[in-house]
């Protein structure tokens, strides 16, 4: 039997994606200029931090159409705290059409001090009344102070204001509104918590926080950390458009998530599907595990053979020669990523579902225990001693001594991971009998099918490449000459993994999801994982 290292060089000898190079490519990876990226600002908002992430929008919308906190509170809350359709709907409709459209009422700009319970003032000049009644409580009032007048010019005394205000506060109403008979007025922010806080001081303070929380509850772009237990942080994307909110991010606490679903980090699998892997995942995997570990259907006669012992080339009773891994009959061209739909017609349907979603399951753990592994096992304390050990190396030039490229080839491996285990999620319901293209459409989905089975297979060869070389041991004493090999191979590698995993974005987001019937995105593709966030400042 040939050794491991004979079976890797027949296999890659072939002087694949220019991964032989002269020397003067060493730095290949480093040098060559990313494509532009779009990055959000993503910001964690905090208890003490929420008041300032809330008043950085009012301000913006104060100071664009002239309002008061509360109807500039009320107008981004009826947007969403969308700031662009804010700004659109004003240039379309103007200063009036926009208040018109989110029902807020406010006084005309002329307005001069509006008197209580509508007294009229003698010879056309505003005069203080002597005496008034409330048309609430019907209560004679002669004291201006005891009464409050709202943007609309409806007044009535501070005990009826009061007790509507607690009224509408405990019934969780989003804005508080004028008492009189169908005024869309709101009630002034600062007036609902001068009067509950003279009789209600607790209600005093629960406006307050109703106040702070309606950012995050009414807000678009923020969303809650999912964090378990909750770490009590949001996360605010500053994007100017929706579509960019289709993102990953991670929270301060160490939480990657997608903020469009808010699941654990999925791409490039969208979430729709996502969901639906996650929940069969979890529902189908335990039942399937013993299947998935001690039989395989012979591809000859059928028959479930287990495996026990020796290599992943085994023989059949019947004479069948297959690859255990796969279930594949063995032959020169023989490949194992790929899901055969021709053999799978050989049995019935259930079967047939049975071992499409083992093919797909079983590669989807194969790459995430990968994954795992080469993250938590010996592998990153293996490539800490070669660095040290290059960095310590006296027989090597202090160019040649900067190790950060095995830093940067090591995370690329990660991430390759994780492309490869959630591919296998995305191709299960792509190209699965459940996907709704038009029928005009099928020939291009098959083309396109071929093209990422491609570019999924080349980043899997190339992702165990690099795992190879990653996981070799520095000889004790570093020869320049080899140093300098070694480390083109690995830049190289790396950089191919890299552009691997942008490829199968880039099929996946241009040329599969756009023949779903369903409209389909997914987060981009962050190399380095998901945007962290920023805490706010408060």
């Amino acid at each position: 039997m040939a050794s491991d290292d004979e079976c890797y060089d027949d296999y890659y000898d072939e002087d694949e994606e220019g991964l032989l190079v002269d020397e003067d490519d060493v730095g290949l990876l480093e040098a060559e200029e990313a494509l532009p990226e779009f990055r959000a600002d993503h910001w964690a908002i905090t208890r003490k931090s929420l008041s300032t992430a809330q008043q950085q929008e009012l301000f913006m919308v104060m100071n664009l159409v002239n309002l008061e906190p509360h109807n500039a509170r009320a107008l981004l809350m009826h947007h969403r705290w969308k700031m662009d359709r804010i700004t659109d709907f004003l240039e379309r409709r103007g200063r009036e059409g926009l208040f018109k459209e989110a029902g807020i009422v406010v006084p005309p700009e002329e307005n001069s001090t509006a008197f209580p319970f509508g007294t009229a003032a003698d010879n056309g000049a505003h005069k203080r009344p002597r005496i008034a009644t409330c048309n609430v409580c019907f209560d004679d009032v002669s004291q201006l102070s005891d009464v409050s007048t709202m943007d609309c010019g409806h007044s009535f005394c501070n005990d009826c204001w009061t007790e509507h205000f607690l009224v509408s506060l405990d019934s969780g109403r989003k804005h508080i509104h004028c008492m009189e008979v169908k005024c869309p007025a709101i009630c002034d922010d600062a007036t609902v918590r001068r009067l509950l806080g003279l009789k209600y001081p607790a209600a005093a303070k629960r406006f307050d926080g109703f106040v702070l929380e309606s950012y995050l509850e009414n807000n678009a772009a923020v969303k809650w950390c999912p964090s378990a237990p909750h770490c009590g942080r949001a996360i605010r994307v500053d994007a100017t458009d929706a579509s960019d909110w289709c993102c990953e991010v991670e929270c301060p606490c160490g939480v990657s998530f997608c903020f469009n679903c808010a699941a654990p980090a999925h791409s490039p699998v969208p979430c729709s599907m996502w969901d639906k892997w996650d929940a069969k995942f979890r529902g189908e995997s335990e039942n399937l595990k013993w299947i998935q570990v001690n039989t395989k259907s012979c591809p000859g006669c059928l028959k479930p053979i287990e495996k026990n012992g020796g290599c992943n080339h085994v023989s059949c009773p019947c004479g069948t020669y297959l690859c255990y891994a796969c279930g594949g009959k063995l032959g020169l061209s023989h490949n194992c990523n790929r899901y055969d739909e021709k053999t799978a017609s050989s049995y019935d349907a259930i079967r047939r579902q049975m071992l499409r979603f083992t093919h797909y399951c079983d590669r989807y753990n194969v790459h995430a225990a990968s994954r795992k592994a080469e993250q938590d096992g010996t592998l990153w304390p293996s490539i800490l001693k070669r660095i040290l050990q290059l960095e310590s190396a006296s027989n090597v030039r202090p160019l040649n001594r900067d190790a950060s490229w095995l830093a940067r080839a090591y995370h690329a491996l990660l991430a390759s991971r994780l492309v490869l285990s959630r591919s296998y999620a995305f191709a299960y319901y792509m190209f699965g009998d459940e996907v709704r293209t038009r029928p005009a459409d099928r020939a291009s989905l098959a083309m396109a099918k071929e093209l990422f089975e491609n570019q999924q297979e080349q980043l899997e060869r190339n992702a165990e490449r690099l795992s190879k070389v990653l996981a070799t041991e520095a000889p004790p004493v570093l020869e320049e000459d080899q140093l300098v090999r070694t480390m083109q191979e690995t830049v190289n590698l790396a950089k191919i993994v890299d552009s691997h995993c942008r490829e199968m974005y880039t099929c996946i987001q241009d040329e599969l999801l756009p023949l779903l019937l369903e409209t389909m995105n997914i987060a981009p593709y962050r190399p380095d994982g998901p945007d962290k966030a920023k805490d706010l400042p408060a």
